[in-house]
C-alpha cells in the first residue's frame, strides 16, 4: 500500500477519512462497474466474470455446525445445532444462518473439499497452493517456487491488469496488525514470484508494507518531482534487496491511485445510503460482540470496491478484533466453547454475507462477481472434552456464489459422521480453476516465470469443475 502522511493522518500512519477524500478529490473518477459491464455487453464483450470477492474465515470453520450438519449422528458428533430447510428443496444448513437459507438458490455448497494441511495458514485459500516458504509456527513444506506462489488477486493483476485506472486490481480489506498476521500467516494479496507491482493494495495497512513517501504530504501531492524523488528512493531500497522487478508499473499504479477519487470514495462508507448500511447491520450496536460490526462493514466495503473496478477483493471475517486464543478471541478456531462462540458469530456471518450477495444481485452484479467463502480446514467430528472441535484437514465445506456459476446445488457429500468425503472429493485447486475460468483465464495454458526463470502453471493439473461451470 502507498501512504501519504498528512495533517489528518493518525499517529500509526493510517490516513483519516478526510485525508483520503482530499487525495480522491485531486482527479476525476470514471465509470462505475455496472456501467462498464453494460458497455461491454453492448459491444459484445465477454460473458466471463469480471471480479471476485474472497471471504476468509480464519481459524478453520466447523463444517459440521454450518453447512454439513449430521442430525442423525450421536450427540457427541452432531452437536447442539439443528439444520433448517433452505429455499431449495433437499438442501439444509445451520439454523443460525436463516438469511443464507433463504437465498440457497444463489449459492453452491461444496461439502467434500479436500487437499488441506493441519496448519493455521490461509496461504492455500488465497494462492491455491499448500506449499509455501517456512513461516512462524508453520511446517516447512518443500516444492514452492522461488519467490513463492502468487495470490489469486496478484495473478489477475498480472494476467488482466487494472480494470479501471486508479483502482488496484487486487484490494485487501483485512487488518494487517500483528494479531491478524499471526492468524492469517500469509498476506491475502501476496504477489509471490510475480513481484511487487502485483501486490494487493492493503487498505488498512499500518506496518512496513506501507510505502511512506518521505517529505511528501497532502499539500505537496501535486508536486510530481517530489513524488518521483520519493519513488526513486524506494527503487534504490528495492534494488539493494534484489526485489525491484516491476517497480515502474508499481510507480505508475501508485500515482494513479493517489490521483483518482475512485478508491477513496469506495472506502468511504459515509457516502453509502443509510438504508443500505442498515441492510448490512451497520446501524446497530453490538455491545456483546466486541465491536463485531466493524467486520460487518467489510462486506459492504467489498461490494463498493469491486463496484469501483477492482478485480479481486479479499476480506477476513470473524468477531472483532482479530485476537489470539489467550485473549479469548478464538476467531473460528474453536477448540473450546464452540457452541456459545458459534451462536454469537454465525448470525453475524449470516447477516453480512447474505446482505452482500443480495446487494450484488439487486445491482445486477452477481452474475459478474464471483464469491467464495472458506477457511483453512474443517473440524473434528467428535466434540472434545472442552466443548469444542479440533483441527480436521481431511475434509471441510465451502460456499460459492455468483460469477455465472451454477448455483442452487450441493456438490459432494461426506461420510456418516463427516470425517471424510463420501462422494465427489473436490480439491480446493479445482475451485480455484473454476474461478479462474470464469474470470477468463485458462489454467491449462497460462504460465508465468518464477524468480528462477522457470515457467509455472497456476494450478498444476487441476481443472475447472463441470458442476460449477458446465
Amino acid at each position: 500500500m502507498l501512504t501519504i502522511p498528512g495533517p489528518q493522518s493518525h499517529a500509526d500512519g493510517r490516513l483519516s477519512r478526510r485525508s483520503w477524500l482530499k487525495i480522491g478529490g485531486l482527479a476525476l473518477g470514471g465509470l462505475a462497474l455496472p456501467e462498464i459491464l453494460r458497455a461491454q455487453a453492448a459491444n459484445g464483450g465477454s460473458t466471463s466474470a469480471k471480479g471476485i470477492i474472497m471471504v476468509l474465515l480464519p481459524g478453520g470453520p466447523t463444517h459440521l455446525d454450518t453447512l454439513d450438519l449430521k442430525p442423525d449422528a450421536p450427540t457427541e458428533i452432531r452437536g447442539e445445532f439443528r439444520p433448517i430447510a433452505t429455499n431449495v428443496p433437499g438442501i439444509d444448513i445451520c439454523e443460525h444462518m436463516p438469511r443464507l437459507a433463504g437465498m440457497a438458490d444463489k449459492l453452491a455448497i461444496i461439502r467434500s473439499l479436500v487437499g488441506f494441511r493441519d496448519d493455521h495458514n490461509t496461504h492455500w485459500c488465497t494462492t491455491g497452493w499448500e506449499s509455501h516458504p517456512p513461516m512462524d509456527a508453520s511446517p516447512i513444506v518443500p516444492g514452492f517456487p522461488p519467490g513463492d506462489w502468487p495470490s489469486m488477486g496478484s495473478v489477475l493483476s498480472r494476467a488482466l491488469g487494472a480494470r479501471v485506472a486508479g483502482v488496484p486490481p487486487c484490494v485487501d480489506l483485512t487488518p494487517v496488525d500483528a494479531d491478524a498476521r499471526f492468524i492469517l500467516r500469509t498476506p491475502p494479496g501476496q504477489p509471490g514470484y510475480l513481484g511487487v507491482a502485483h501486490a494487493g493494495f492493503e487498505a488498512q495497512a499500518v506496518d512496513r508494507r506501507n510505502i511512506m513517501l518521505d517529505g511528501v504530504d497532502l499539500s505537496r501531492l501535486a508536486d510530481r518531482r517530489a513524488m518521483l524523488a520519493s519513488f526513486d528512493g524506494y527503487r534504490r531500497e528495492l534494488d539493494a534487496r534484489g526485489a525491484a522487478a516491476g517497480i515502474d508499473l508499481y510507480q505508475q499504479q501508485a500515482i494513479e491511485v493517489l490521483t483518482s477519487s475512485r478508491l477513496a470514495n469506495a472506502l468511504d462508507l459515509s457516502r453509502e445510503d443509510g438504508r443500505v448500511r442498515s441492510r448490512y447491520g451497520l446501524d446497530r450496536a453490538y455491545p456483546d460482540e466486541r465491536s463485531g460490526k466493524t467486520h460487518l462493514d467489510q462486506f459492504l466495503l467489498a461490494r463498493r470496491v469491486i463496484e469501483a473496478g477492482a478485480r479481486c477483493v479479499t476480506l477476513a471475517f470473524s468477531r472483532w478484533p482479530f485476537g489470539r486464543v489467550l485473549r479469548g478471541d478464538h476467531n473460528w478456531d474453536w477448540h473450546r466453547d464452540l457452541f456459545p462462540e458459534a451462536r454469537d458469530t454465525l448470525p453475524l456471518l449470516d447477516l453480512g454475507l447474505a446482505a452482500m450477495i443480495e446487494d450484488l444481485d439487486q445491482r445486477d452484479m452477481l452474475k459478474d462477481v464471483a464469491v467464495v467463502v472458506w477457511g483453512e480446514f474443517g473440524r473434528t467430528p467428535r466434540i472434545n472434552a472442552n466443548g469444542g472441535r479440533d483441527h480436521w484437514p481431511r475434509v471441510c465445506s465451502a460456499l460459492v456464489a455468483g460469477g455465472g456459476m451454477r448455483c442452487g446445488q450441493v456438490i459432494g457429500s461426506t461420510s456418516r459422521w463427516a470425517e471424510e468425503p463420501r462422494t465427489r472429493p473436490v480439491h480446493f485447486r479445482e475451485v480455484f480453476a473454476s474461478l479462474y475460468q470464469r474470470l477468463g483465464i485458462d489454467v491449462a495454458t497460462t504460465q508465468f516465470n518464477d524468480l528462477a526463470g522457470r515457467p509455472q502453471y497456476l494450478l498444476g493439473d487441476h481443472r475447472p469443475m463441470p458442476e460449477l461451470i458446465g
